[in-house]
């Protein structure tokens, strides 16, 4: 998808096509200030602490808007579409001040332009609601499932689809480029790229148990996601094959097989389906990623990704991110 990088001049970081988490600048001879700086600049604490605290009051400044979006004949449907528009942009804005900061193009943090709803994100998109439809047709062939008839008709089939799909595109933005976007790239400058993966994936997972309805084992199985998606960002050098598979597996969730997602049920889904059984069977209040064969599917899905996307012998460091091999079929 991405090229072989030109000749590296030195004291610079390993190009990922446009995407890079790599080697940090030498060190210069300044003798550097312990709290703040280490001997490459400022610590990636510090930069993910203001990265974070521009995104937070970018947030309130514009969720303060939300009560001028009218809410009589939709509810509150376009005012939860609005915040989480302001989410994806209060992820983003920051990360386009902090690049000009650092030098550094927008698209080393994972969201090259050039792929903007290229082939990856389809890709991931295909993985998505394939991964999903596997782990529902388990749940039903174990008779924890029923699909049940239409719940809705003609052309609110349609509105409610691209409403739905709208809304967890920009989910997906949020999610990915906030956990495995600059702040991956950038606490993998500090301590490497597993344990910056593991961390973040953790705290993902435990933002989950946030959501009513959720339980531990959905918080679990949210933190393994993360870590999946960690990993594709490794492999292909790039967020977008984790924002297409982001989007579509809830999008598959909430709106096409209609069940709890998180713990939450969204108005307008698509079919009148049902759960029956034990929670370990269904997933219960938090839905089908509570589930124990969740844990199989996402098994299933990383052996398969990392045999498809081989990783590349030419690594510049152990935790450096490299330039994006080609599917094995391709090889």
């Amino acid at each position: 998808m991405i090229g072989e990088p030109a000749q590296k001049p030195e004291n610079t970081t390993t190009h990922v096509g446009r995407a890079t988490i790599g080697r940090p600048a030498e060190p210069t001879s300044a003798t550097p200030n312990f709290m703040f700086m280490d001997s490459h600049g400022l610590r990636s604490g510090w930069r993910i602490f203001f990265y974070l605290g521009m995104a937070v009051i970018i947030f309130f400044l514009l969720s303060s808007f939300q009560h001028l979006i009218p809410t009589r004949n939709s509810g509150r449907l376009w005012q939860d579409l609005y915040i989480q528009a302001v989410l994806a942009v209060a992820s983003i804005v920051p990360a386009l001040i902090m690049a000009a900061i650092e030098k550094r193009s927008f698209g080393d943090y994972g969201l090259p332009l050039r792929s903007t709803f290229g082939k990856l994100f389809w890709i991931g998109s295909l993985w998505g609601i394939l991964g999903l439809s596997a782990l529902m047709l388990l749940i039903r062939v174990a008779g924890g499932f029923e699909p049940g008839n239409l719940a809705i008709h003609g052309a609110r089939i349609a509105r409610y689809a691209i409403f739905w799909g709208i809304y967890f595109l920009l989910v997906g933005f949020f999610e990915e480029f906030t956990f495995r976007g600059y702040s991956l790239f950038t606490l993998t400058s500090g301590v490497g790229f597993w344990p910056a993966a593991v961390a973040l994936s953790a705290i993902f997972g435990a933002l989950h148990l946030l959501n009513v309805g959720e339980a531990w084992i959905g918080a679990l199985a949210a933190a393994l996601i993360g870590l999946f998606f960690c990993f594709t960002v490794r492999r292909t050098g790039s967020l977008w094959f984790a924002v297409g598979m982001h989007t579509a597996w809830d999008w598959g969730e909430s709106f096409v097989y209609s069940v709890p997602d998180s713990g939450s049920m969204v108005p307008g889904h698509l079919l009148n389906s049902s759960f029956h059984g034990s929670n370990w069977l269904t997933g219960g209040s938090v839905g089908p990623e509570g589930s124990v064969f969740l844990f199989l599917v996402i098994a299933a899905i990383w052996l398969l990704f990392a045999h498809i996307y081989r990783a590349s012998p030419n690594h510049a460091g152990t935790d450096a991110l490299v330039r994006p091999p080609q599917p094995s079929h391709q090889e």
